[in-house]
């Protein structure tokens, strides 16, 4: 089955954008060091005595704190090449029902959380448009980094740690959006928990752990952790043992998922950051992460076993569980 098949909701699969993406990229440059690919967080490109990063996401399926989550999304992206982020720019659009109050909204959310990054809001886009019924929030956000992380430097024997829980960004849309589908299952109080856990969706601070020791790092969103193990090993062309039952998933996660029927491991999974580190700098990673007190788990080992290029993600699962009906 596609990762997501033309029907759904959803990311292109990487086979469509192949066919329709990839072939159309404009000149080549020779400073674009790594340029747009499946599992590729951000563009790296070189510039004088360091590297610009460049990344472009938008927001879908979430209401509350959009614009938080907007600037952190994207933060994520640039976290994940070892960078940090510097310039922004947002476009919003929304109905005209929503007028001028919700952009205010989204404004002040971003404000807050560039201000806490330290990143610029340098521009960008702002309508009402009576031809959307829900808003649309994107953002491009440039940052710099010291080095260049490729997924064409992953190797045989290099270790796949994970940091976090897996599904926190999808179990706080939930509880913030679709607060009836968790109704009977998590108490009033844990439900209020899981949506702060919005909070705990930047990993700038784990890449600035791991920068020093990792090949390569990934923020496993859409497909969660499964489409982010799915997206390493194709960058790097070679499979990966993975230990499925090691990967941290949260009790309440693992409560809500049994009763409303999904895959927990492959629910959005912002929040969490998948690496890859050499054999000899996994102690060193390790110590450093406990060091900072992140959370983290081994969850495999690079093969070297070619990659199947007709394997694909799975489906996310956050678009299936907000289409349902509402309960009660």
């Amino acid at each position: 089955m596609a990762h997501n098949p033309e029907n759904m909701s959803g990311k292109l699969s990487a086979e469509a954008l192949s066919r329709t993406v990839f072939g159309a990229l404009g000149a080549e440059r020779p400073e674009v060091l790594v340029g747009p690919a499946v599992g590729e967080d951000a563009a790296v490109i070189r510039c004088t005595g360091r590297y610009l990063l460049f990344a472009s996401d938008p927001i879908v399926g979430a209401s509350e704190g959009a614009g938080k989550l907007l600037v952190r999304v994207n933060v994520n992206d640039i976290a994940s090449k070892g960078g940090e982020p510097a310039y922004i720019v947002i476009t919003i659009i929304a109905p005209p029902a929503m007028g001028e109050a919700y952009v205010s909204r989204v404004m002040r959310d971003a404000h807050g959380e560039c201000a806490r990054h330290g990143i610029a809001i340098v521009g960008g886009h702002t309508e009402f448009n009576g031809m959307y019924e829900h808003p649309v929030l994107s953002a491009a956000l440039i940052g710099y980094a010291e080095r260049v992380f490729r997924a064409s430097d992953v190797s045989p024997g290099d270790v796949l740690l994970v940091t976090g829980h897996i599904g926190v960004e999808g179990m706080a849309i939930l509880a913030s959006d679709r607060p009836d589908l968790l109704s009977g299952i998590l108490s009033p109080d844990e439900t209020a928990e899981v949506r702060s856990w919005m909070d705990d969706t930047c990993v700038l601070d784990v890449s600035r752990t791991l920068r020093r020791y990792a090949v390569f790092m990934h923020d496993p969103t859409e497909g969660g952790f499964r489409g982010g193990v799915s997206e390493v090993c194709r960058l790097a062309g070679i499979e990966a043992d993975i230990d499925e039952g090691a990967a941290p998933v949260h009790p309440y996660t693992k409560r809500v998922s049994e009763s409303l029927g999904f895959d927990p491991l492959s629910l959005v999974a912002s929040g969490s950051m998948l690496a890859a580190v050499r054999g000899r700098s996994e102690k060193d990673a390790t110590n450093a992460l406990r060091a900072a007190g992140i959370p983290f788990k081994t969850v495999g080992r690079m093969t070297e076993r070619p990659c199947a290029q007709s394997s694909c993600a799975p489906p996310e699962a956050l678009w299936e569980l907000l289409g349902r009906p509402l309960r009660g």
